[in-house]
């Protein structure tokens, strides 16, 4: 394909890009993505109840990073599972199913008597959690029209930054009603009403029509997009629907000689490096132990809990100027530009951490605290404005369609492993080296995934995701012809 082949103006394909959005689309994507909801709580409450539950269950910086991080751990095999079980179940009976899990998870951790017992009902938690990151998003894709799919599949990205800065708001709002060594518990209990909520929304939405099609199911199908389309869409999107199916029946199963395409591999792996690089940035260490390293750099419980607030409202107020951006400038330069900012706000809080001093006249340095915490809302500023939603969006786009759930599920698996074993570390590195050490690493990490996203990372702005997929095939292929070439004149000269 020629490069003007590769590259359309137009937003969205098919008879949708001009029509108006149905309500009860909308409707769909809100009670959906309080999974995503779910998810941001989850994993951001965290970070409050760690001031008090140390005490209680006898955390040490190992046990502290394995009550975090099991979570994490949990996630990538959800993530894995979900993906299979949702094509033979339903992506609405698995979200239904998420939704018993996560109420489940926090009743347990809310209730947990130990470390143990607390550490086991996390990864039940991280099941849930690493479910929704991979059903959520391909249940709204696949039952959005195409003009808004892009718009409601980035919802689930602004839904887990709310569902973090509910979490803060939480956390800081059971400290100052009541405080104490028991509020820990009510922190992580009130994760069960979205749940509930989830459940029971859930229940009264349907299933996506590809799904219903795939299972031979044709007359539900059509009554969903009857119910999600305008009426001169559904005959047009029901017959794209079954050819599209026709033609992955013609060519069967996937096998492992597809994956064993050099192009495929290489792609297979570009796509890893885009997930796990997101996570070595160090996002979670910030969302998860804000308070911890504020309270380290001299602020009180109180202050450090209503700081983080402050983290959250970022995340928020960024992850919508990333939606916005995302029409507007390609995806590969959000990359750079969110690598390259997070890496300068991570050097910021190493130099600030190291060079300013810990007390002034025999007082805690307050300025300090607070140029960390400026430091932190750089770094959310850039990674949910820009790193974040560019990379969720370059996962779902730059795979082709055949291999999209395999490579989707590994490369969000690894993106939970990443995560795991960053959340694990931490506290034991924060311990060993200070909070300099620790941000000064990462900044030397995000050095390197400036560089892999200066080689690696393709631009599939304006692209449909047939021309993404004939521009890497090309662009991949072209690697190895140049190489080959390349192989042939050294022999060539090499025998003169």
């Amino acid at each position: 394909m020629t490069r003007e082949q590769y590259i359309t103006l137009n937003r969205a394909s098919g008879p949708n890009s001009s029509t108006k959005t149905e309500p009860f689309v909308k409707v769909i994507a809100a009670v959906a993505t309080l999974g995503g909801l779910l998810f941001g709580y989850d994993t951001g409450v965290i970070s409050g109840a760690l001031l008090f539950m140390g005490d209680e269950l006898h955390l040490t910086p190992f046990t502290t990073g394995l009550v975090t991080s099991s979570l994490l751990f949990g996630a990538a095999f959800g993530a894995l599972l979900s993906g299979a079980f949702a094509n033979a179940a339903g992506r609405k009976k698995i979200i239904i199913i998420l939704a018993m899990i996560f109420a489940v998870g926090a009743a347990g951790t809310a209730l947990a008597p130990n470390v143990g017992w607390m550490i086991f009902f996390r990864l039940i938690l991280g099941v849930a959690v690493g479910g929704a990151s991979a059903t959520v998003p391909v249940y709204i894709a696949e039952i959005a029209p195409a003009n808004k799919r892009g718009q409601l599949v980035t919802l689930q990205e602004l839904m887990i930054v709310s569902g973090q800065l509910l979490a803060y708001i939480s956390n800081a709002g059971f400290n100052a009603a009541w405080g104490g060594s028991e509020t820990w518990r009510w922190m992580l209990a009130l994760a069960t009403v979205p749940a509930v909520l989830l459940w029971f929304g859930m229940m009264f939405m349907p299933d996506t029509p590809r799904w219903y099609a795939m299972h031979g199911r044709l007359a539900e199908a059509r009554r969903v997009l009857e119910r999600t389309r305008a009426r001169e869409d559904v005959d047009w999107e029901m017959e794209e629907i079954e050819e599209t199916l026709a033609e992955e029946e013609d060519r069967g199963k996937v096998g492992l000689r597809d994956l064993a395409k050099p192009w495929l591999l290489k792609l297979f792996f570009i796509g890893i490096g885009i997930a796990v690089i997101q996570q070595t940035s160090g996002v979670n260490t910030i969302m998860y132990y804000a308070p911890t390293m504020l309270k380290a750099v001299g602020m009180s419980t109180n202050a450090a809990l209503f700081a983080t607030i402050a983290n959250g409202a970022a995340s928020v107020l960024m992850a919508c100027v990333g939606i916005w951006l995302l029409g507007k400038i390609g995806r590969r330069t959000m990359t750079l530009i969110g690598q390259f900012g997070c890496t300068f706000s991570l050097l910021f809080i190493a130099a600030v951490s190291f060079f300013m001093p810990e007390t002034v006249n025999g007082q805690v340095d307050a300025l300090r605290g607070y140029l960390v915490l400026l430091g932190m809302l750089m770094f959310l500023s850039f990674q949910q404005g820009f790193l974040s939603p560019a990379t969720w969006l370059l996962l779902s786009e730059i795979f082709p369609t055949r291999l999209r759930g395999v490579f989707m599920g590994s490369a969000i698996f690894a993106m939970w492993i990443a995560n795991f074993l960053i959340s694990l570390a931490f506290p034991m590195l924060l311990a060993s080296v200070g909070l300099s050490g620790a941000f000064l690493s990462f900044a030397l990490i995000g050095i390197l995934s400036g560089i892999f996203v200066i080689r690696c990372v393709p631009e599939t702005r304006n692209r449909s995701l047939e021309q993404i997929e004939h521009y890497l095939h090309d662009w991949l292929s072209n690697d190895d012809d140049e190489r080959q070439s390349l192989a042939a004149v050294k022999r060539q000269a090499a025998g003169h």
